[in-house]
């Protein structure tokens, strides 16, 4: 299994490398690699909440970029839709030969959980989604944040553990996009918290954040607004979803797609409007 792996925090971010490492086997949990090929293909800065912003106007630099002596790859100086595209149509084929292409792309692991309304914003769900519309199966990580320091290798050993479980009867469908979130996983945790995670499919809980901000003035009198919400406080939160498993300390896995329409109303709509005609 050939694998394409992206992000949106950078790619000299530790959520990656963790990550590398674990799908390579490292890990002395692993006894073999998951894929044949791991291949890093990532934002060259940090791009976390661009959503799926893409680049027209201004050029895609790229540059080989090593981690450390297990993991090399490319560096895109874009967004995480920008790498993924960039990947499949030039910098895989370049690399593995004409015609050649992944057969799943993971995106993350992700500083930050992306549950809720924060799919719609997560670069890295968005690098997910444009490798799901391009034809190749993917799966966007990302870690639940707590107040204490991340443990990214065993949060990426839980990750691992997902992903074989979600491929253990063959690769999703080639369209298909799924979106794991991993539990707080800090180091210094007691190891009974966070030897084994329940994994539970669940849908995107579909409320706001209570967003805030702080009115701020500049040294020159210019007003300013500084976003101070932390990104998990929703109005409200629905039994099941993501959002509450994931405060329950399981690991979500939330089929997602990108075909944003509203296919339930396609006939009202169309009802209303039959016959209409835009004369000028």
């Amino acid at each position: 299994m050939r694998i394409l792996l992206t992000n949106d925090d950078g790619i000299r971010a530790p959520g990656i490398i963790a990550l590398h490492d674990a799908l390579i086997g490292v890990d002395p949990t692993f006894n073999k690699p998951l894929g044949s090929v791991v291949y890093p293909i990532a934002p060259l800065t940090v791009q976390s909440a661009t959503s799926h912003g893409v680049t027209f106007h201004t050029p895609l630099m790229v540059r080989e970029e090593r981690m450390h002596d297990r993991m090399e790859g490319v560096a895109v100086d874009g967004r995480p839709a920008d790498c993924v595209k960039l990947a499949i149509t030039n910098l895989w084929p370049e690399k593995f030969g004409r015609g050649s292409m992944p057969d799943v792309v993971i995106s993350g692991m992700n500083a930050g959980a992306n549950v809720g309304i924060n799919v719609i914003y997560s670069g890295t769900v968005a690098a997910a989604l444009e490798a799901a519309f391009l034809g190749i199966p993917s799966i966007a990580v990302s870690l639940h944040l707590g107040r204490g320091k991340p443990n990214f290798e065993l949060a990426a050993r839980h990750a691992r553990r997902a992903i074989e479980a979600i491929i253990a009867k063959g690769l999703p469908d080639r369209h298909a996009c799924l979106s794991v979130n991993i539990p707080v996983t800090e180091i210094g945790m007691d190891a009974a918290q966070t030897k084994q995670y329940p994994i539970r499919v669940c849908r995107m809980n579909t409320h706001g954040l209570n967003d805030k901000y702080q009115r701020r003035v500049a040294p020159g009198g210019e007003v300013y607004y500084w976003a101070a919400g932390n990104g998990l406080d929703f109005r409200n939160t629905d039994e099941g979803s993501d959002v509450q498993e994931i405060f329950q300390r399981a690991i979500t896995v939330t089929p997602l797609r990108y075909d944003l329409t509203k296919k339930s109303v396609l006939g009202g709509w169309a009802e209303r409007l039959e016959g209409a005609v835009s004369a000028v």
